[in-house]
């Protein structure tokens, strides 16, 4: 009720949520349109994902497709640079929250590609930097009416935190927890 919707919406953004999670403050409007535009900068898929992604057999199951995706994302990895390079434990921190903000920012691409790709005869949708992280994605699938961005919207937001007892959370903590780049903890 309280976080920042898309204009004319009534579900609340990702984006805020998100804000909310990591900084504990309910975010203001400018907030989450600040947190979209830093995700469509940051969102950007290089072109060996998507080759690695095609080189599957259209029969894989899309999950299957998705981590491959992410995980050849891993490539872009800051952390993983930065932990080759000596970085100090204390600093660990940042190249891990840029690796985390640019796996967020990239996933609905990944996402959007392996559903065009598996259903929609591998026609695919370039990102509208005019709209929102969720509205977005439902735009690179192929749904443009506000509903289904509204729908998007809600189901990012409900599963945005799986917090306490979930299991693939649990993996990423405990993979995370070994030194592993976002990319490696959350494939």
């Amino acid at each position: 009720e309280k976080l920042p919707k898309a204009e004319g919406g009534s579900e609340p953004l990702p984006e805020g949520l998100f804000y909310l999670m990591l900084l504990g403050d309910l975010p203001t409007q400018e907030d989450t349109d600040h947190l979209s535009s830093v995700w469509q900068r940051r969102s950007h898929v290089p072109n060996h994902v998507f080759n690695t992604i095609d080189a599957l057999p259209l029969s894989t199951h899309p999950m299957t497709m998705f981590v491959v995706g992410v995980m050849a994302l891993q490539t872009e990895s800051h952390f993983s640079k930065a932990y080759s390079e000596g970085i100090n434990k204390k600093d660990y921190w940042n190249p891990i929250y840029d690796d985390a903000m640019d796996l967020i920012a990239r996933l609905p691409r990944i996402a959007a590609y392996v559903y065009r790709r598996k259903y929609k005869n591998n026609e695919h949708i370039q990102p509208n930097g005019l709209l929102d992280w969720a509205g977005n994605l439902a735009h690179m699938m192929g749904y443009n009416d506000e509903s289904f961005r509204e729908l998007m919207r809600l189901y990012m937001t409900i599963h945005a935190d799986h917090e306490g007892g979930n299991v693939s959370a649990h993996t990423t903590h405990l993979v995370g927890s070994a030194l592993s780049d976002p990319y490696l903890s959350y494939a």
